[in-house]
């Protein structure tokens, strides 16, 4: 049972009410004054008391009996098998064009508002309160384009072509090449580079561009998060952490969950960005990464940021008196 603020009845003074017109026979006027509420208002729950007993004194639903434009039960059908397939309530609203509150309304109602993490840990989740109080870095690697698009695009496997090392061990020539990725945990502010590796000191020469971008949008950052990679658990990059007078922190071995937000953005830049067009080559993809991440850190909206763009949140943490002057 659910009263509002001003509520003159509650349980228990609803019993006391019925009580004293029906057991007692108090008149309507008197038991009425005596509780504080209108003749009509006793009169009601004194109806609904003698034909329905105590359970006529719970409050009931205030929604419509009938909704003439209700979802059909089809079209509900539909929305909850396309989010069993992992789909977004946005996604689901742009395939069936139906308005995005329709379909979250529709989710949340059929328990599927969240998919749940089956045979994981529960998930803990945390936001610093200061943009560059804690930022996460993490590498992803992605194969190199050769020859035109690959089998993920085209749905044809090719032979890439294949040479012989020093030790007589075939290679592939084609190769991988390592996206390096860093997030804001607060304003969730990002800053990307394709670069050809992942040791120490490319990790090293990245944090270094990482923390001058960060600085130029008015950031100074304190702390960096990156998980147990060999270049982060490096003497060099200990030292370059130090130099810039950051904190290092590393995730719990077998927890990448711990760099949830760093994951997490991987995941939408790679749908995004890296498997969001047909590239000739790897060098057209890369081209395309300082558009899209434009796009991302100033105009998209960010579900967990209010639908607001990470630059957004930034201003705003920037200025708690609302001053952009």
């Amino acid at each position: 049972m659910k009263l509002h603020a001003s509520a003159a009845l509650s349980l228990k003074k609803r019993q006391l009410l019925v009580q004293r017109i029906v057991t007692e026979g108090w008149s309507l006027t008197k038991a009425a004054e005596a509780a504080e509420v209108s003749e009509p208002t006793a009169r009601k729950w004194a109806r609904r008391y003698r034909s329905e007993g105590e359970p006529g004194l719970l409050d009931r639903s205030s929604a419509a009996n009938r909704v003439h434009n209700r979802t059909p039960e089809d079209r509900v059908q539909v929305i909850c098998a396309l989010r069993r397939l992992r789909m977004t309530g946005a996604e689901i609203a742009e395939i069936l064009e139906m308005a995005q509150t329709t379909v979250s309304g529709i989710l949340t109602r059929s328990g599927l508002g969240r998919l749940g993490r089956l045979g994981m840990e529960p998930a803990k989740r945390y936001e610093r309160s200061r943009p560059g109080e804690l930022v996460h870095i993490d590498v992803k690697k992605l194969g190199r384009i050769e020859r035109g698009a690959g089998h993920r695009a085209t749905g044809r496997r090719r032979r890439n072509p294949r040479k012989v090392d020093g030790s007589g061990v075939p290679r592939s020539q084609v190769g991988w090449e390592a996206v390096h990725v860093c997030v804001d945990d607060a304003t969730r502010l990002a800053y990307v580079e394709v670069l050809k590796d992942e040791r120490a000191i490319t990790a090293v020469g990245f944090l270094r561009r990482a923390l001058a971008f960060y600085r130029r949008h008015g950031v100074s950052v304190e702390r960096v998060m990156t998980d147990n990679g060999g270049a982060y658990r490096s003497a060099v990059h200990a030292i370059a952490c130090r130099a810039a007078g950051i904190r290092h922190l590393r995730t719990r071995p077998y927890r990448p969950q711990t760099n949830g937000k760093a994951e997490r953005f991987i995941r939408t830049m790679l749908g995004g960005w890296a498997y969001g067009a047909i590239y000739r080559n790897s060098a057209e993809r890369t081209a395309a990464l300082e558009g899209w991440l434009w796009r991302y850190n100033f105009k998209r909206p960010h579900g967990s940021l209010g639908r607001r763009p990470p630059a957004a949140r930034l201003a705003e943490l920037n200025n708690p008196l609302g001053s952009y002057t």
